[in-house]
């Protein structure tokens, strides 16, 4: 068996119903990999659907649900973090973990174990950099990298110059604090890809947002607003919190809320498939399995697969 397996996808292509239906079948637990469902009381909008995770009858175990506060702003430093904790302890205790989600760069960032750091922005060094080309930015970077003993990220790095500006910031900051960065290892894994097409993807896209919205969307954001969350912090969230807040608080109407939404949420799912396809471009393979298979033969398709890579 595989040290971890991975099943990725766009929104609304049925993932983490695969990955409690595999989990059940080789006695797994699943790792969420979705940058808003680790808030609680962000149910609905999140799209948690944890009745998924009850297969058969039987609960499945999962984790980094729930486990931060509406309101803040938890990111990808403390996800990696988080993550190494629950797969250190289900390793400890034998357990397959299944990754399974649709944020890209939670992702990757674990897969490839990218070394992040808390680097505070620095408004000088801002100040200093800025004028300069992308080039000049690089060049500085390299320097900064060869110092540091620390090399680039598929040269993700100088994509722009903003992430350039950012990762000379990060260096700097390393040069004279060595101790800053948190060096977490590359995990092993097969990745399953489900692979939904487009018709399908926005059909299930607008199907269930009108069942979030029969079920207690609108409701579940005028309960955050009214324990204290701020308007702007679930503006903040994106997609269901910020169209749904603009409503509830009187911006929009209720038919500007629904279809700027759903074009919004069909844009994410096409931003998520070029995560996806340019992890591959980045040296990750990823199986992909047609959505318009049956549970079954996901799973024999699956389980043949990680018998050939085990």
């Amino acid at each position: 068996m595989p040290k971890m397996i991975t099943i990725l996808g766009p929104t609304a292509s049925g993932k983490t119903a695969l990955a409690a239906a595999l989990a059940y079948k080789i006695g797994a637990e699943i790792i969420s990999a979705d940058s808003r469902q680790v808030y609680s009381g962000m149910t609905v909008g999140t799209g948690k659907d944890l009745d998924d995770y009850v297969v058969n009858g039987r609960q499945i175990k999962y984790h980094l649900i729930d486990i931060a506060r509406p309101g803040d702003k938890y990111n990808i430093y403390e996800y990696q973090r988080d993550f190494h904790k629950v797969y250190a302890e289900l390793a400890q205790r034998g357990v397959m973990p299944i990754l399974c989600g649709g944020s890209g760069l939670y992702i990757e960032t674990v897969l490839k174990g990218y070394s992040l750091s808390t680097v505070p922005q620095n408004p000088e060094l801002r100040q200093r950099l800025s004028g300069k080309t992308l080039e000049e930015l690089t060049e500085i970077l390299v320097d900064l990298k060869a110092r540091n003993n620390s090399c680039m990220h598929n040269r993700s790095d100088v994509d722009t110059a903003q992430r350039a500006v950012r990762a000379i910031e990060i260096e700097e900051y390393n040069l004279h604090h060595p101790s800053s960065n948190t060096e977490f290892p590359p995990v092993e894994s097969v990745i399953i890809g489900v692979d939904i097409d487009r018709e399908s993807r926005r059909a299930r896209i607008t199907e269930r947002l009108r069942q979030r919205l029969e079920h207690g969307l609108v409701e579940e954001v005028e309960g955050l607003l009214e324990s204290g969350v701020s308007a702007e912090d679930l503006i903040y969230y994106g997609l269901e919190y910020k169209y749904v807040t603009e409503y509830v608080t009187g911006r929009t109407t209720r038919d500007e809320m629904f279809k700027g939404l759903e074009i919004a949420i069909h844009q994410f799912a096409k931003r998520q498939m070029t995560w996806f396809r340019g992890m591959e471009r980045r040296g990750f393979t990823i199986n992909w399995v047609d959505w318009h298979m049956s549970m079954d033969e996901k799973l024999e398709y699956i389980m043949k697969l990680i018998v050939t890579q085990s």
